[in-house]
């Protein structure tokens, strides 16, 4: 993967937080734990029995865990900036992010013992480590796959193209208005990712490193996709419901939905078209102001030391980040599920990142990302 370009201002700072705040020894966990999370991410077996990786926890360690689901990384960031929370599952356009804004502290990887599980391609990836120094512990990765309704494509879609251009389906009828679209800026990159297929004279070699001209060209994209959106999904259970109930057909989504639909009967499934595909390597990071910061760390160690991480890949259709997970009877997940998932599409998966000005370009050369969230916010609006 390459690495991510940040200011020398970043990188002074990222070291100074990781000298002040990074701890030395867990001590005895203060009652409670609270985490912002992706829904799906944190179950306790309220949505299904079978799938419960809190309640030993707690159990264990006396530490009581409340969840605060966010429904995109914009969310995940705004609620860390509010404070109150402890950790937080953090995709890669939110983490560095968090860790330039002084919400997140250094976490010392020598106070969990089953750091060496995790696979060896997360154990320094950019997205959450600032030289040298690591701001989390990976949690799952997975790709944004294309979730199409099978009534409607009786062979899956080999191309992207049935989101973002209008064209007539299978089954007769336009795609205008029954397809959707992600409501979060890092949507810009699923077009650069469009367009470095389809108009590979644009030079565009990573959808988050994008000058002006490639950024102008993903925009025009997503505003042709405007006219073509029913609606702009953030929340994954409403997502859920317009494939059931609103005549959605076609969409990028999460193997959460996916599974969760056709574990319920729904003419439903997912692939990854000829474009490749984004996707999301999360980590969970440690707030610099934690109240709990011993049942942090022991949580920490729990994502990786216990059945999460092999019962989270099969409830999520994600991939471990401790592959171990996949065959050795932690939980619920086998080598056929992880290869179905992904595992050995790591190298296929542009995984989202922090835009930045700094890029493999040259300094200044690339557009930020608190661009990308105005102008996104334009396009949903018709501009």
């Amino acid at each position: 993967m390459k690495k991510i370009l940040i200011s020398t201002t970043m990188l002074a700072f990222a070291a100074s937080n990781a000298a002040v705040a990074q701890m030395t020894a867990v001590g005895d966990g203060e009652g409670e734990l609270s985490i912002v999370a992706w829904p799906g991410y944190i179950e306790r077996g309220e949505t299904d029995k079978a799938f419960d990786w809190v309640t030993k926890f707690e159990e264990a360690t006396g530490c009581k865990v409340s969840i605060k689901t966010a429904n995109t990384s914009d969310e995940m960031v705004a609620l860390m900036n509010e404070g109150g929370f402890d950790l937080v599952t953090a995709s890669g356009d939110a983490s560095l992010r968090l860790v330039a804004g002084g919400r997140v502290q250094a976490v010392n990887t020598d106070l969990i013992p089953s750091w060496s599980k995790v696979d060896e391609r997360l154990q320094n990836a950019p997205w959450y480590t600032v030289d040298g120094t690591h701001y989390g512990v990976p949690y799952q990765w997975g790709p944004n796959v294309l979730m199409y309704n099978t009534k409607v494509f009786p062979e899956a879609p080999k191309s992207w193209s049935v989101v973002f251009e209008e064209q007539t389906l299978p089954d007769g009828q336009s795609n205008k208005g029954r397809v959707q679209a992600y409501d979060g800026p890092i949507h810009i990159a699923d077009a650069a990712q469009y367009l470095m297929a389809h108009k590979p004279e644009l030079g565009i070699t990573s959808p988050y490193e994008l000058n002006e001209d490639q950024y102008k060209a993903a925009l025009d994209l997503l505003r042709q996709q405007r006219e073509l959106v029913g609606r702009y999904w953030h929340d994954a259970f409403i997502q859920i419901d317009d494939f059931k109930n609103e005549g959605v057909v076609a969409s990028g989504s999460w193997p959460f939905q996916v599974g969760l639909l056709a574990g319920e009967g729904q003419p439903v499934a997912s692939t990854i078209p000829e474009e490749g595909a984004t996707g999301w390597a999360d980590t969970t990071m440690l707030a610099a102001d934690a109240k709990h910061p011993n049942c942090a760390y022991k949580w920490m160690e729990h994502t990786l030391s216990s059945n999460l991480q092999s019962d989270l890949s099969v409830w999520f259709g994600s991939v471990p980040v401790t592959p171990a997970s996949c065959t050795d009877g932690s939980g619920m997940q086998t080598a056929e599920g992880c290869t179905a998932n992904g595992l050995d599409d790591f190298d296929k998966i542009r995984f989202w990142q922090t835009p930045v000005a700094n890029c493999s370009q040259g300094e200044g050369a690339c557009v930020p990302y608190y661009r990308w969230v105005s102008d996104y916010i334009g396009v949903i609006g018709g501009r």
